[in-house]
């Protein structure tokens, strides 16, 4: 996972204080660590929560929480690998499902199943390995204001980016070096198969489609929505990202396209070899709390997995989820992975 739209401008104190205590290798989430139990908690370095959350965990369990940050989500689940005789901690938080497969596989997470687990969150269940904690949707999102100052209708559908209206006009992210670029090239697969996925992105490349490294460069350098000067108005986002555009007028200047959009799950894990297994057990049971999930939106942008939790009154209004977004199983992911990357870099890269 990468950073979302105007996660830089609203980062929480708690993300400030984590940022420090990463450039000494860790930090202690949720104020003064106290002298009794604890557990080292592994995240990608998008993971923020308010103070007061993370503190209610060590009041309510006596448990403190020290948070270590290898990378993003790519990164997380390889240093997890790489580390599996000598784990980094006690539970991770914030393995995709593109990646999840290859933790599993490679025996880096311990069994564990929450009372907590809410009925929605069944459905995305790796086993008994890991537990769904929030979802997002990865789709195009447009800038409404670029389109309307031309007198152009914006796209809808994934066969609208490749039509000559609108040349020239999307940017998206390799999916060999960003999470989000994955969930696209996901979405493509889901859509036109295995065999007309290929087809697919080299209209999208005849189309003059711009391929950047990660989600930043492509949201606030090359987005006309961003501010700084882009020139191209479809870019590659989450349906939660228009929210952050709501002007002084009450009104959000970008907006998702809802079909083209694939979900992108978050997983806790107990890791193998913990030094606090029951802590890191408790740390979970906490993440599907109704206090975790409902701070997930404003703090992370991301829905709660447990749909019985209210979103955020402006998410209702210009944040509504895909009614059907594209998927595949991390199953389906894990066995195609490398072979798509591989076919998508032939077809795309020079």
């Amino acid at each position: 996972m990468e950073y979302r739209p105007l996660k830089r401008p609203a980062v929480s104190t708690f993300a400030a204080v984590a940022t420090i205590g990463l450039m000494a290798g860790c930090s202690v989430v949720g104020g003064e660590k106290p002298s009794g139990e604890s557990i080292t908690l592994v995240t990608h370095d998008s993971f923020a929560m308010s103070e007061e959350v993370m503190q209610a965990f060590t009041d309510e369990t006596g448990i403190s929480v020290t948070q270590v940050a290898p990378g993003d989500g790519g990164a997380l689940v390889n240093q997890l690998v790489l580390t599996k005789d000598s784990p980094l901690g006690d539970v991770v938080y914030g393995v995709s499902d593109s990646f999840a497969s290859r933790g599993v596989d490679e025996g880096v997470f311990a069994p564990y199943t929450s009372p907590n687990l809410p009925a929605s969150a069944e459905p995305y269940l790796v086993g008994d390995l890991l537990t769904p904690i929030d979802a997002s949707d990865v789709c195009m999102n447009v800038d409404l204001d670029w389109f309307a100052d031309r007198g152009i209708t914006p796209p809808e559908t994934l066969e609208d980016l490749t039509k000559p209206e609108y040349a020239n006009q999307t940017v998206l992210m390799n999916p060999a070096t960003s999470s989000v670029g994955l969930s696209f090239l996901v979405t493509t697969i889901a859509a036109f198969g295995d065999e007309g996925w290929p087809d697919y992105w080299q209209r999208l490349r005849e189309n003059g489609v711009s391929v950047v490294d990660g989600w930043s460069d492509a949201y606030y350098v090359d987005f006309t929505a961003a501010g700084e000067g882009g020139e191209r108005p479809i870019v590659l986002s989450y349906s939660s990202s228009p929210p952050y555009t709501i002007a002084d007028d009450g009104k959000a200047s970008t907006a998702a396209l809802l079909e083209t959009c694939s979900r992108q799950i978050e997983y806790a894990g107990v890791i193998k070899g913990a030094t606090n297994p029951e802590g890191a057990q408790k740390f979970i049971d906490f993440m599907l709390s109704e206090r975790f999930q409902a701070q997930l939106p404003e703090q992370m942008f991301v829905y709660p997995i447990n749909t019985e939790v209210a979103l955020p009154e402006d998410w209702e209004k210009f944040a509504p989820r895909p009614t059907d977004p594209f998927y595949l199983s991390p199953e389906q992911i894990d066995s195609g992975r490398t072979e798509w990357i591989e076919q998508w870099t032939s077809l795309m890269i020079d």
